[in-house]
């Protein structure tokens, strides 16, 4: 079940952004997470963050997310499909992120794969829009998911496209967080404006 928290600000909120000490954990919460995006340079970040994330938690890489910023130079794409091999062993040694080799050379492969994309005349955004659901979940399923039908099939589409730790949970998790599904708990302050949101983005593609 979806749960709420009473914050010190008297403000509603999921529950997962009251559970810890952490103050950018309802700053995130409150000002991005589950707010419609597309755009691809956004789109492109939280993909490979949330790969980064794959066997950590959220918060590990929410506080190292500027260290992140500055290593794959603001995740630019068209910079980051130029890394080498020299790169890869900067990032490796940068203590500022997950030193992970496969993750690292992953996002590297990642940043490749959306140019080859974009050369194609295919956006991010319009292939991750395309898997949005248009309707409530039914009551058969459950509240909480680590997964959905789109986030698999959002998986395979991505995979097919060369991308790396794309897994269906991780790509649930992306959906969750750039507003594609709005997963705020009933009774979240932002759950409302989410929608409103989510909507409006739905409505204004082609």
């Amino acid at each position: 079940m979806l749960e709420t928290a009473l914050g010190d600000d008297a403000r509603l909120r999921c529950a997962w952004c009251e559970a810890l000490d952490f103050p950018e954990y309802r700053r995130y919460h409150d000002e991005e997470w589950g707010f419609a995006v597309g755009d691809e340079t956004r789109l492109f970040e939280k993909l490979c963050l949330e790969g980064f994330q794959a066997g950590l938690s959220w918060r590990t890489i929410l506080a190292k997310r500027p260290a992140f910023r500055a290593a794959f130079a603001g995740f630019d794409p068209v910079r980051v499909a130029a890394f080498d091999e020299v790169d890869v062993q900067r990032l490796l040694r940068d203590a500022g992120i997950v030193r992970h080799r496969g993750k690292i050379e992953a996002t590297i492969g990642n940043a490749r794969a959306l140019q080859a994309m974009h050369a194609g005349g295919e956006r991010l955004a319009d292939l991750v829009w395309a898997h949005a659901e248009t309707g409530e979940p039914s009551e058969a399923e459950p509240v909480v998911r680590a997964e959905s039908p789109a986030s698999k099939q959002l998986s395979k589409a991505l995979k097919a496209r060369g991308w790396r730790f794309v897994g269906p949970t991780t790509v649930y998790a992306f959906l969750q967080s750039m507003g594609v599904v709005n997963d705020h708990a009933p009774g979240c302050h932002a759950r409302a404006e989410a929608e409103r949101l989510r909507r409006r983005f739905l409505e204004s593609r082609p």
